[in-house]
């Protein structure tokens, strides 16, 4: 339970098929507004049930943020008694998964990945809900719910992540997690409490949504882009590196052995017994190979950097042509 704290997406196909959520979006955007700060990264648990073929997500609680000071925090008992001290109040207390903020997409990383895996191979519906707040100030909630595909379980379990193993299993960045459809019910008090922000909204905040800037989300996303492509060549080197060194060490096998043979032949003309037969696997050890997983992440991320500013652009696009249309109107 210690990993509880810490691309291409195809639909979901685990037993719960969508996702239910129930007053949990404004304390997952409360709790980083509190304590999130730029790309500073907010964490809680998710609880609820297992309802027919959906998972009903009715409460969750953050992680405290807790400095190098704290080296006495222990975190497995804070959430052991966050969730006595629910279940004592009679809230669903039974553990469905896990939240956590991104900072411009980043959040396909080796860490989640490992903490999805140890939710999820303790309890098979565990989703990972991803709350984007730079994309959510937009004007467009963003809140994706995430699972590791049975295949990349399979992988992890084994923890064989050698390019032969991948291969073998056929995964790829496309088919690393799947998405959860997600359906978001908020009481009527909820409501009521939106409609009553929504009126004291000023009318300048509404209109920031019709902002044509666009430089500082695109610039900044493209930046990242480019550091997760330059990561990409890195890796790419290191592996062209290891064939290398593999073609090489095939070639020298081969001359051993046909230096060997030459001279079986030789002691055998001679009447000289045979060379007696060595491992030659232990003679040359062969190169480790680079762990391919981080390449798959890095992947991955540079795909959701893509869908982000194709989804951004997009967006921009039909702004552009409504100014144009104003525009046009006016004179």
């Amino acid at each position: 339970w210690s990993s509880l704290f810490s691309c291409n997406i195809r639909m979901a196909s685990s037993s719960s098929t969508y996702i239910k959520i129930a007053g949990v979006v404004l304390k997952i955007i409360k709790h980083y507004q509190e304590e999130g700060q730029g790309n500073e990264v907010v964490q809680g648990v998710l609880l609820g049930l297992v309802v027919d073929d959906r998972l009903e997500i009715t409460n969750c609680f953050p992680f405290p943020q807790h400095t190098e000071d704290d080296a006495d925090f222990d975190e497995v008992q804070y959430q052991m008694e966050m969730m006595r001290s629910l279940r004592h109040v009679n809230i669903d207390h039974l553990h469905v998964g896990w939240y956590q903020s991104t900072y411009y997409g980043s959040f396909v990383t080796r860490a989640l990945l490992d903490s999805q895996f140890s939710y999820q191979h303790a309890i098979e519906e565990s989703v990972v809900l991803i709350y984007d707040p730079i994309k959510t100030a937009q004007g467009s909630l963003s809140l994706k719910a995430y699972r590791l595909t049975p295949k990349l379980m399979e992988v992890c379990k084994e923890k064989d992540f050698s390019p032969e193993a991948l291969k073998k299993a056929s995964i790829a960045y496309e088919n690393m997690f799947e998405e959860v459809p997600i359906v978001i019910k908020n009481s009527y008090l909820i409501n009521v409490m939106l409609w009553e922000l929504e009126k004291k909204s000023a009318v300048a905040d509404r209109h920031e949504l019709l902002s044509l800037a666009s430089s500082n989300h695109l610039g900044k996303s493209l930046q990242l882009l480019m550091d997760r492509v330059d990561e990409m060549s890195q890796d790419i080197v290191k592996y062209n590196t290891y064939l290398r060194n593999v073609s090489k060490q095939q070639q020298q096998k081969h001359q051993y052995q046909q230096r060997r043979q030459q001279e079986n032949i030789q002691r055998q003309s001679r009447g000289e017994a045979p060379l007696p037969e060595e491992d030659i696997n232990k003679l040359f050890k062969p190169p480790q190979p680079p762990p391919r997983m981080e390449s798959l992440l890095i992947a991955g991320q540079i795909n959701t950097y893509c869908q982000n500013i194709k989804e951004f652009n997009a967006q921009n696009l039909g702004k552009l042509f409504m100014a144009q249309a104003l525009q046009d109107y006016n004179n």
